[in-house]
């Protein structure tokens, strides 16, 4: 294992517990079609909805013939209301603050322009030198590019950078890029196993 020279995060599930927030979201575009509501009993659906790119939910969740009608939709509805129901994950702040002026930050997120406001909501933007979406790369997660991307921005050898996940997708993209992974929550394995985002200092 190469010595990490920085460190990206993947947002939903890692940064923040946002599950009611991505469900909220979906579900009024849902709405607006009279088509049925994701519910977080839905395990496979909802977790699709929480770390897929928005066009990829919304393609699985419409029937062609509305996919377009629901885009165009969504790109009116302001994901600054459902923000409210993010919440930061466990000592994730405390981890900001300590890294902050040793390493370099990122993430690599298949939000699109959304983790914007939401690092302006929580005032992290100083945080992070580097910040890719979906909307930055012509394949999201599990494809590489986004790593690719935020390691040649940071200025660094993706083989030297970490990238904490909490899905299959991030694991898949991390190995396709030759970045170390840590997986973050339990809900998939990794070189680096976190259960407290605290423990990664134990590895840096």
């Amino acid at each position: 294992m190469k010595r990490i020279g920085a460190v990206i995060f993947d947002c939903d599930g890692v940064m923040f517990a946002s599950h009611r927030a991505n469900l909220a979201y979906y579900n009024r575009i849902l709405a607006e079609f009279s088509y049925p509501l994701v519910f977080s009993e839905q395990k496979e659906l909802a977790q699709m909805c929480h770390t897929a790119s928005s066009p990829e939910v919304l393609a699985n969740l419409f029937h062609p013939n509305d996919l377009a009608m629901a885009k165009e939709f969504a790109a009116t509805v302001d994901y600054r209301e459902f923000i409210p129901y993010m919440e930061p994950e466990l000592n994730f702040l405390d981890l900001l603050q300590r890294l902050s002026g040793d390493y370099p930050l990122a993430i690599a997120t298949n939000r699109g322009k959304s983790i914007l406001a939401i690092l302006d909501h929580f005032n992290l933007q100083d945080y992070f030198s580097v910040v890719v979406t979906s909307h930055d790369v012509e394949r999201p997660k599990p494809a590489p590019d986004m790593l690719f991307l935020a390691a040649e921005k940071l200025d660094i050898e993706p083989e030297r950078c970490v990238f904490i996940g909490d899905s299959e997708l991030d694991k898949i993209a991390a190995a396709e890029a030759n970045v170390q992974f840590a997986s973050y929550g339990g809900g998939v394995s990794g070189m680096i196993s976190l259960s407290n985002h605290l423990e990664l200092l134990d590895y840096l």
